[in-house]
């Protein structure tokens, strides 16, 4: 890149973008070093002249900014579409995409892309952005290859599993200091019961020991400089703000003659984060160990870092292997005069290794869109299936032109002098034609989708408002369908039921009728178009009357401890690495709110369509059907679902709330019971009754002599027991 900068003299103006200031800022110096010569400015900075300088560094929400309004001194418009000659893309595989890939349309220059993620990984629009096969870089250096070269380190992992953090707390398990600690903390909130999973962990819920653990690991047996006496700079990767905060507060009780600038928190929550980055970056000053939250995730170029600490689930493969290259640089004399950096350590304590050897290509998530565009594709949707046949009829048509009407407003609002819409500006245009509009083809729709809808904002609407809207869009859009909508028809008859509680308020109690007409089973049943755009509209406004339901925070003090601990050499081709099984596991409890496998894990019974989409996961996505056999011969897919995943302990509670409540029953039939709701919680399911015979079971009694005087109780229990297998077996 040097060579192109200093011997092409066609390259006059050139734009190096990034999507962090520390970003922007670090490449700077490192240009300056290499091309002292060459006349330097970062576009943020107003003491310098952009109109004078050769090299402009800018972050992407500047220079999208700075395209409409900086001017240059004759007053006209600076950055026009031919100023740069030369564009580099710095962490191309996420920041060209999107919003921002309208910088790259509006510059006539050329481009040069880069990314440390692995080639099979960048996002395929990255690679349309260049004019390139999907998949095949220009040129690709891969770690293991530069390892071998000896450009960058290898690494080690540590990987350890708490108790906590696999199976979460569990009342009955604690100590009796611990029980009235647990009712001390939690009996006055209704949201927990007598087990909190491991989600909450790091998440709301942070425990002392835990945190200890992981800190005490690390001082253990993290890489070391000085001789053996100072850890090396380490990079502690923590869940959110809180979750860093308590690691701070943790390691300074612990570690108090560390001081207290050994560790820092270093993420977007603090004022002076670039600062102390650079003090970071500097091996003769503190922090030793930076606790970050995904400031420091990637992009950093911080040779001295000896340990990584993975205190964090990451599922992106995009994420993880840029948090690996934190630790891969070289560096001269670290451990001593001729004695250079050779390795780093990873310590891993939430499976995020064992998940990526189990599913090499991870779980990235789909790109964002706003609320307001999600909105104005869903009317667009909507649009294009009331031009069927079917809704010739005049209401439904009347309900169409409404909804064109509202998107042709939208487009007309855009203004043509914003660059965003000026390149766009063929479709803005085209669509603002309502003939446009009398017959949409895939065509059509896909172009509106893609250039237009990012372009729309919605700014008088509340938050709540729209996210309603998104709600009730997706249900009648699912009913032209004729596809399921479970999940948000219970998110909509929730709301209805916290609105109805509200009857102090006008606005609400105008709207009751509705309310109450909402919550019933008949309504759903016999539902139209147009009484659910009527209920769209009735409750919009209202749902700002509701408090949002904020998990409350609590630090903890429950015992923990290492329950598996092993050691790893490096990952390279993960590909190679298969398990069907367990990438089945994984995929089942990432994957808990998906609608087909979150009946199963409530007790619902499945449709049709559910049974397919399992079936196509199982034998699709994660594998071929001939896999599938061979790990689980020929169980039913809904079946194995509901065994691996288990059953709702609230699903299972409220299913035998009776027997648990019944006064009739004495303490071992309770008892009794609720050994019958720890079996299917964590089996799914009771497969064959005669497991009631076995312990732990046995050493209650026997069904029939516990039940003796009340065998009608005994009947119902094993109704339930039927109905919850039943439940997992039957389609409907």
């Amino acid at each position: 890149m040097v060579d192109v900068l200093s011997k092409n003299n066609w390259v006059k103006n050139v734009l190096f973008l990034a999507d962090r200031t520390a970003l922007v800022r670090q490449a700077k110096k490192n240009f300056s070093k290499l091309l002292p010569d060459l006349s330097l400015c970062n576009l943020s900075d107003n003491r310098d002249n952009p109109e004078e300088s050769r090299m402009i560094f800018s972050t992407y929400p500047t220079i999208m900014n700075a395209i409409d309004d900086t001017k240059g001194k004759d007053g006209k418009r600076l950055f026009t579409c031919g100023h740069f000659d030369l564009i580099i893309v710095d962490e191309s595989h996420r920041s060209i995409y999107k919003k921002y890939k309208a910088i790259f349309d509006y510059f006539d220059a050329y481009l040069i892309g880069l990314t440390a993620t692995p080639k099979d990984e960048v996002d395929k629009n990255t690679y349309t952005i260049f004019d390139m096969e999907n998949g095949v870089p220009t040129f690709a250096y891969e770690f293991e290859t530069a390892v071998e070269d000896k450009f960058l380190v290898d690494y080690k992992t540590i990987e350890v599993k708490s108790k906590i953090m696999e199976d979460g707390i569990k009342y009955d398990e604690l100590s009796d200091e611990e029980k009235e600690e647990y009712e001390e903390k939690f009996d006055t909130d209704e949201n927990i019961g007598e087990e909190i999973s491991s989600a909450a962990i790091n998440e709301w819920l942070f425990n002392a020991d835990t945190i200890d653990l992981v800190l005490n690991k690390l001082m253990e047996k993290g890489l070391k400089i000085e001789g053996n006496e100072k850890l090396g700079k380490t990079i502690i990767f923590a869940k959110n703000h809180k979750h860093a905060e308590a690691i701070k507060e943790r390691f300074d009780k612990l570690y108090p003659k560390l001081g207290s600038n050994y560790t820092k928190v270093i993420d977007n929550k603090i004022n002076y984060a670039d600062s102390l980055i650079d003090d970071f970056s500097d091996k003769n000053k503190l922090p030793q160990i930076a606790i970050s939250v995904d400031m420091l995730d990637t992009g950093i170029d911080i040779p001295e870092i000896l340990n990584l600490v993975f205190f964090k689930k990451v599922r992106s493969k995009t994420k993880f292997w840029q948090m690996i290259g934190r630790g891969t640089r070289l560096c001269e004399d670290l451990l001593g005069i001729g004695e250079n950096k050779d390795k780093f350590l990873i310590f891993d304590f939430c499976n995020n290794f064992e998940f990526f050897r189990m599913n090499p290509k991870g779980f990235d998530g789909n790109l964002g869109q706003t609320l307001s565009e999600r909105t104005f594709n869903l009317k667009v949707d909507l649009i294009k299936e009331l031009q069927d046949f079917r809704y010739s009829e005049e209401e439904y048509v009347n309900h169409r032109k409404e909804l064109l009407e509202d998107v042709l407003e939208d487009i007309n609002n855009l203004n043509e002098d914003n660059f965003l819409v000026r390149i766009n500006l063929k479709y803005v245009q085209k669509y603002k034609n309502k003939e446009q509009w009398q017959s949409l083809g895939a065509v059509s729709t896909r172009d509106i989708k893609e250039y237009i809808a990012p372009l729309i904002k919605t700014l008088n609407d509340d938050e709540l408002a729209k996210r309603f809207d998104i709600l009730m869009y997706t249900i009648e859009l699912a009913k032209l369908q004729g596809n399921n909508a479970t999940r948000p028809i219970k998110t909509v008859i929730e709301t209805a039921e916290s609105l109805s509680k509200l009857g102090t308020i006008p606005q609400v109690q105008e709207q009751k009728y509705i309310m109450d007409k909402v919550r019933t089973t008949e309504f759903w049943e016999e539902v139209d178009l147009f009484e659910l755009d009527e209920v769209r509209q009735a409750l919009r406004e209202l749902i700002k009357y509701l408090e949002k339901n904020i998990q409350e925070t609590y630090y903890t003090h429950f015992e923990d401890m290492i329950i598996h601990e092993e050691y790893h050499g490096a990952m390279y081709n993960t590909n190679n690495l298969k398990n069907y099984k367990k990438k089945v596991e994984y995929y089942l409890k990432e994957h808990e709110n998906q609608l087909a496998i979150f009946k199963l894990k409530n007790n619902k019974k499945l449709t049709k369509q559910d049974l397919e989409t399992l079936e196509s996961i199982m034998w699709k996505e994660l594998g071929t059907k001939e896999d599938y056999e061979k790990e689980f011969g020929d169980m039913p897919v809904n079946k194995l679902v509901r065994k691996i995943v288990g059953l709702d302990r609230n699903a299972a509670n409220e299913l035998f709330s009776e027997f648990l409540n019944d006064k009739n029953l004495n303490t071992k039939q309770i008892h009794f019971v609720k050994l019958i709701i720890d079996y299917v919680v964590k089996n799914g399911l009771i497969e064959d009754n005669k497991i009631l015979m076995e312990d732990p079971f046995r050493t209650v009694g026997n069904l029939s002599a516990l039940f003796k005087d009340n065998m009608n109780d005994a009947k119902k229990i094993m109704g339930k027991v039927a109905e919850i297998k039943t439940n997992a077996e039957i389609i409907i």
